[in-house]
């Protein structure tokens, strides 16, 4: 077989997030409503699983799959004790953030503006996945950054 022309694929980029869900199919029209998410293709087993998904979230391609146990495929926990986070960037964090929060999202930390110069925040979805959702808001210098960093973490927790 002679070697493929291009070893990363045409609208690929180095790194691609692959989840495992329960329920792919669901999941699928999860991030459609609430990531605006293209659906690329899928591919699914005669039980009807899906074994292979890839949907497109703004530039970035993310493949999905339903659980396969038997083969050591298990998803996130339900219980948002992921220890993954997607990083979302969005022209408008606020928008994105409520459109997943109205699609079934839960709020794990509310939008505000970080110290680093991004609107950020984080949901969890309806199978356990984390996702931050950020805008940059700000250019900041690494001396302001450590600046407002130590600020912030100064101050005594509730205020």
């Amino acid at each position: 077989m002679p070697p493929a022309k291009k070893p990363i694929p045409e609208g690929m980029h180095t790194i691609t997030p692959h989840l495992i869900v329960n329920a792919a199919a669901k999941a699928i029209d999860f991030y459609k409503r609430a990531f605006g998410a293209q659906e690329l293709g899928r591919h699914a087993m005669p039980d009807g699983r899906i074994m292979h998904a890839a949907i497109k979230i703004g530039d970035s391609t993310v493949f999905l799959n339903d659980e396969f146990p038997e083969m050591g495929g298990e998803r996130a926990p339900v219980d948002g004790h992921s220890p993954v986070t997607l990083n979302l960037y969005v022209p408008d964090a606020d928008a994105v953030f409520n459109q997943a929060v109205s699609a079934g999202a839960k709020v794990a930390m509310p939008l505000e503006n970080m110290f680093w110069g991004d609107r950020y925040g984080t949901v969890v979805d309806p199978f356990g996945h984390h996702w931050s959702i950020a805008t940059r808001v700000e250019d900041v210098t690494p001396e302001e950054m450590n600046r407002r960093a130590e600020a912030m973490f100064s101050q005594p927790a509730g205020r």
